[in-house]
């Protein structure tokens, strides 16, 4: 495999085009001028070949192929020690065309010290460390994580020999499967959980402390048993370990997962609940309440709760789920956990009832009991309409020690209201408030892309960060539209589109600069951009929708998805993509001019006049303003003539005799053409960012009206740097604005309008500077005017109280 580099705008799609057998070399070389070619096409230069597994349409070729991987596990939860015990039997169908002499599988929280992440660690020089890095520094010193006890046997319990590499799991077979094969392996380990918020990590166990709890905890299980690498049709097996940033793709399957953990915890997990007796029959009915409910329904109250963190159970109970066509299984226990539910109906879906839950402490509450379910059942509305109904029967939110991450059916979800700690006042904030919903959406949402459009995040951030940001962003819309939302919104991304430290998007995950931006922010924006400003909703929404119907429990690739929206809405969108995802150009449009002009009518009556009235126009040589003498021509009237009487404007007896033999000779259509009397307005624009775009022009007239004309991106195409355009109209213009919306993430508006307008700015005042350093009056000590000797501050009696 092949890792993009950072700086190399030509090289970004190498591993891509590597992969499917495409030639990267440029049939085209231009060696002329200094043209360059924006719109040029991407297909057949930079984009892989089309084959019979992904065609030139975008969609899967006719030849598609995916592994199937099903687990069968049964884990024990030992609270005591953190630890989880487990045993799995993976059986693997090799759908490939291949025969596989091994099989890869992740060990994603292989958190060793010489774990790779570890070893690749950088921190800002010198300065300050946090306290947080300080404690885990300390616990990594004392604990280490990471699989343990491995036993890896095929299916009649023979060993079969493994390799560790980091954090990927090579088991070599007895035999070579062969393609249309089946094998079963089986693997037992021991895993002990970090604790997240010191070690870090998208799992892990949160502990509550005395006042208000006596050492409960709540355990996030992720990552947790060893997973099937991922071996496609465009790369074999993707084998890259793991390093802390870019995530995961893996195979589907079907789940039957049997945990064991402490009699009086609940839990939440990937699946159904498979023996719902291990529920009371007080639960059950309410579970069966909620399922109609206009309303979250407790299926555990907090009361039921809160008596639960009273006592720990010294006996276990076992817990099954079961769940199909799943690219993965994470669960959540707790004796903590309120549970609340709510039935969620689906319009033309195979599953018309879906299960809204949530799981929560105390401490998560009143915040989590008003909006985690609802913001899942909103979700639910809002994903089905832009993509497909939501997939799986049951969708879960889970409060914890974990900010924010998906899997199948469960996400793991932060924000929490505020107690304070010396006047037990309880309070939640604004950005906790939003903070809820809006991770919500996203972790929720992240179960359409990547956990059923699965794609590929280790190479590939945007394909589901970004779409999924994108979706959240029209999500958090239809919740409030006021919502405060940083991305998707082309104003709120101006200043990371003109930072210096970034990287195309096409760059493989672990090389990315500024994550966040990169990653959620940019791709979210530009598909706002191509929905709103470029395509329209009506093509957006079709081609979108396509993508997400084709590639469902399907693995798609960039280059499906640009190939899809352009087949899709009937667009050529090279331009986009080029500038968008390849490049870190950014949108500066600038008005530098506008003439009005009008068609020279050949009258000289008419055109002469015209010429006088702008030469009226001309300020007054100074020379002549400040000359105090009277000229000669007004001393002496004797020095006038003709030329004194007459100037270049007068309109002369030749001047008319021609223009009477030019109305004989114009035919009809030509007479017509010099009479027409409007306003021909060429606008000069400058494309300072780089990145081509529409341009959208707001004309506003004198006689009050206004207009806005929006011109394609193709105006830039023979010159994306300069171009001149033309706009003809009866009315006068008053004043033009480029980009009046804020629509297309223009970096600068001071140079968007003309006639250029005074920009309003806010001064602050500084304080004056600090003076230097006194020791002597931080060690409460003062001088006299006759003597340098120092001697203690007399400090001014206390005033006694008149009581």
């Amino acid at each position: 495999m092949i890792i993009l580099g950072q700086l190399a705008r030509w090289a970004i799609v190498i591993a891509g085009a590597a992969a499917f057998g495409s030639a990267i070399a440029s049939p085209i070389e231009q060696t002329k001028g200094s043209f360059v070619d924006k719109f040029r096409q991407l297909e057949g230069e930079d984009w892989p070949t089309p084959t019979d597994y992904r065609n030139a349409a975008g969609a899967p070729g006719h030849r598609y192929w995916q592994q199937k991987v099903d687990y069968r596990i049964t884990a024990r939860l030992d609270e005591a020690t953190r630890t989880i015990s487990a045993s799995e039997t993976v059986t693997y169908h090799n759908n490939s065309p291949d025969s596989l002499r091994y099989l890869w599988l992740l060990l994603d929280q292989n958190y060793k010290r010489d774990h790779i992440a570890e070893r690749a660690e950088t921190v800002s020089p010198g300065g300050s460390i946090s306290l947080t890095g300080v404690r885990r520094a300390m616990r990594m010193k004392e604990w280490e994580g990471g699989f343990n006890d491995l036993k890896v046997t095929d299916a009649s319990g023979r060993a079969l020999k493994f390799t560790v590499v980091d954090t990927l799991l090579r088991i070599d077979l007895a035999a070579p499967l062969a393609s249309g094969g089946v094998t079963t392996v089986k693997i037992d380990f021991t895993l002990p959980m970090p604790e997240t918020r010191v070690v870090g990590g998208r799992s892990g166990y949160e502990c509550f402390t005395k006042p208000d709890d006596d050492g409960n905890c709540i355990f996030l299980a992720a990552q947790w048993f060893p997973r099937a690498a991922v071996y496609s049709d465009y790369e074999g097996w993707h084998n890259k370990a793991f390093i802390g940033g870019g995530e995961f793709t893996l195979e589907f399957g079907d789940y039957d997962v049997s945990l064991t953990v402490p009699a009086d915890h609940v839990i939440s997990a990937t699946g159904e609940l498979a023996n719902p007796d291990i529920l009371s029959a007080a639960q059950r009915a309410r579970l069966a309440q909620a399922r109609t409910a206009k309303e979250p329904v407790y299926i555990v109250t907090p009361a039921e709760a809160l008596a639960a963190e009273k006592g720990k159970s010294s006996t276990t109970r076992t817990w099954r789920f079961t769940a199909r066509n799943v690219r993965d299984f994470a669960f959540a226990s707790s004796r903590k956990f309120v549970w609340d539910a709510m039935g969620v109906q689906q319009k033309d879906a195979a599953n018309p009832l879906v299960m809204a839950m949530s799981f929560y402490p105390k401490e998560a509450r009143p915040l989590w009991d008003a909006y985690s379910t609802k913001a899942i059942a909103h979700t639910i509305e809002v994903y089905g309409d832009f993509a497909f109904p939501y997939p799986y029967p049951v969708a879960q939110s889970v409060n914890g020690p974990v900010g924010g991450m998906e899997y199948p059916m469960i996400t793991f979800n932060g924000p929490r209201p505020v107690k304070d700690k010396k006047t037990g006042q309880l309070t939640y904030t604004e950005r906790a408030k939003y903070g809820l919903i809006g991770v919500v959406i996203h972790e929720v949402g992240h179960i359409w892309f990547p956990m059923t459009v699965n794609s590929d995040e280790r190479q590939w951030t945007w394909m589901d960060e970004g779409i999924n940001s994108f979706l959240q962003f029209e999500a958090e819309k239809r919740w409030d539209p006021d919502f405060p939302n940083a991305r998707g919104e082309p104003r709120n991304i101006v200043e990371y589109m003109v930072s210096r430290d970034q990287v195309p998007l096409m760059t493989h995950s672990d090389s990315l600069l500024q994550f966040g931006p990169n990653g959620y922010t940019k791709p979210a924006t530009g598909l706002v951009i191509l929905r709103e400003t470029i395509l329209g909703r009506e093509l957006f929404d079709f081609a979108f929708k396509e993508y997400a119907r084709r590639w469902r429990f399907k693995r798609p690739t960039p280059y499906d998805f640009f190939r899809t929206m352009e087949e899709a809405s009937g667009v050529d969108l090279d331009w986009f993509w080029r500038g968008w995802f390849y490049s870190t150009d950014h949108v500066d449009i600038a008005l530098d001019k506008v003439v009005e002009a009008r068609l020279d009518t050949r009258n000289p009556e008419v055109e002469k006049a015209w010429a006088k009235d702008r030469a009226k126009t001309e300020p007054t040589p100074l020379t002549n303003i400040r000359n105090t003498q009277v000229p000669v021509v007004d001393r002496d009237p004797a020095t006038r003539d003709f030329y004194d009487e007459t100037d270049r404007f007068t309109v002369t007896a030749k001047d008319r005799k021609d223009y009477e033999a030019l109305q004989k000779k114009l035919e009809p259509e030509q007479a017509a053409a010099l009479n027409f009397k409007d306003h021909f307005y060429h606008f000069s624009f400058r494309n300072i960012g780089g990145l081509v775009m529409p341009v959208i022009l707001k004309l506003d007239y004198e006689d009050g009206s206004t207009e806005t004309i929006r011109i394609p991106a193709e105006v830039w195409r023979y010159n994306n740097r300069n171009v001149t355009w033309q706009h003809v109209t009866p009315r006068k213009l008053k004043s033009a604005m480029v980009d009046p919306m804020w629509e297309t993430a223009d970096a600068d508006r001071s140079n968007n309008g003309y006639p250029r307008s005074i920009e309003p700015a806010v001064l602050k005042v500084r304080d004056d500077p600090a003076g230097p350093d006194n020791r002597m009056a931080d060690s409460e000590l003062e001088v006299t005017p006759d003597s340098t000797r120092t001697q203690p501050i007399k400090k001014s009696p206390e005033k006694k109280d008149d009581k």
